[in-house]
């Protein structure tokens, strides 16, 4: 069977979405997988509390190897064959784990071992639940990720759910971070499966996501030249001041209607007080919606910054791409139909949203796989010490994404 056979089929399933959601808004709950999402949910929490007090953020090896071990151990007792992806020059791993079944989808499912958090931070901040929800680092972003996909695949494991093809499950290592190994990886392996459910956190009003910016870094280089601040400063020409004047007015080159944000975030000049600085950079988090505003940022980038404060300064202005975009399609919207009717089935009403922030999904979309976002557990105050995972999603998420691949499987 070929891909592109089966990406056939699938596309046949997503173009009976429409009635599906029709036929199941208000349909009863499939029994025995809404009782073993609820019973297996104390169960989640203990695997969320033991991946939250591990310190993985990004390139920390010793922390994302015992995610990876505690993953890797629960994927293997439902079956899955491991293989480990060096994530070179790094020394962490990204896995892929694979369920074989009897049917013809192939469903690719994704969420990421690393979080922004420093190393401590578990100390610091160690799991805990508070009125209902579940803090620590990374909680929702993206450990909850983590135990959604095991949670779910253990409900149809109870079921004896073979009815695809094959599931593979990606653990990403490096996706706060990026990198090329991940790159690469996850845009062959998404090439080989005909739908991607990606696991970042639900969205804070109970939703996924159909549409995502992509990300890029504007870097703002200033040459000046060096004098004593106090005994001949006019001799000098101050690249401190001149990038100032550029963050300033490159800092405007934002499109609100077309959803392009420019935010300078990290400024480096001098060394010494009483030195005019001979050196100075800006970067700034550009994002955007549609791949052709990057084109649009790095050209305008380098004609207004010609216009100069400080004279006889150098300026020089790149952008740094780095996820795509991930743009809204009709099959995103098909399967945002089918989630939606799926969600109905327990009573809950699924939203329909988008996200300034970039993730492994883009990749996965970009490559023509149709893609959902935000199948993980629904939380809020992400990449913050604040950030927490709603514990009475755990069941519903799990609910919903065990639905979905069976869904996704059914023959059509």
């Amino acid at each position: 069977m070929t891909c592109s056979f089966s990406r056939s089929l699938l596309a046949a399933s997503l173009g009976l979405s429409l009635t599906f959601s029709a036929a199941h808004a208000f349909a009863e709950p499939h029994k025995q997988v809404l009782a073993d999402a609820e019973q297996y949910q104390p169960e989640a929490l203990k695997l969320l509390e033991r991946l939250v007090n591990i310190d993985s953020g990004s390139g920390y090896e010793p922390g994302l190897k015992q995610v990876s071990d505690i993953a890797i151990d629960e994927l293997k007792k439902l079956g899955a064959t491991i293989e480990l992806v060096p994530n070179t020059p790094e020394k962490s791993n990204h896995v892929l784990a694979t369920l074989k079944g009897t049917g013809k989808a192939k469903i690719l499912l994704m969420a990421h071992m690393d979080t922004v958090f420093k190393e401590g931070s578990a100390a610091e901040r160690p799991f805990h639940i508070k009125d209902g929800r579940a803090y620590g680092p990374g909680v929702m972003d993206d450990k909850g990720g983590i135990v959604a996909g095991i949670y779910a695949l253990k409900v149809l494991k109870n079921l004896d759910f073979k009815d695809y093809a094959q599931i593979t499950f990606l653990l990403d290592a490096s996706e706060e971070t990026g990198s090329d190994v991940a790159t690469d990886l996850i845009k062959k392996t998404a090439k080989q499966h005909d739908v991607t459910l990606n696991l970042e956190p639900g969205r804070p009003a109970d939703g996924l996501v159909v549409w995502r910016k992509g990300s890029a870094t504007a870097l703002v280089e200033v040459k000046g030249k060096a004098a004593h601040a106090g005994v001949a400063p006019e001799l000098g020409r101050n690249a401190a001041m001149e990038a100032a004047h550029q963050i300033l007015q490159l800092g405007k080159l934002g499109d609100e209607a077309k959803k392009t944000t420019i935010n300078f975030t990290v400024l480096k000049a001098g060394d010494r007080t009483n030195v005019i600085p001979d050196q100075a950079t800006a970067k700034a988090d550009v994002r955007a919606a549609v791949p052709e505003e990057f084109d649009r940022i790095e050209k305008d980038l380098a004609r207004v910054s010609q216009d100069k404060l400080i004279p006889e300064t150098e300026v020089k202005t790149s952008l740094q791409r780095g996820l795509p975009p991930m743009p809204q399609t009709p099959e995103s919207d098909r399967l945002m139909v089918m989630a939606q009717g799926i969600y109905g089935e327990i009573g809950r009403k699924l939203t329909e949203e988008g996200s300034g922030g970039a993730a492994d999904a883009s990749l996965s979309a970009g490559v023509g796989t149709p893609t959902l976002d935000g199948f993980g557990i629904v939380g809020g105050n992400i990449h913050t010490p604040e950030e927490y995972a709603e514990v009475a999603s755990v069941a519903p998420r799990i609910y919903l994404l065990s639905r979905m691949i069976m869904e996704l499987a059914k023959p059509r």
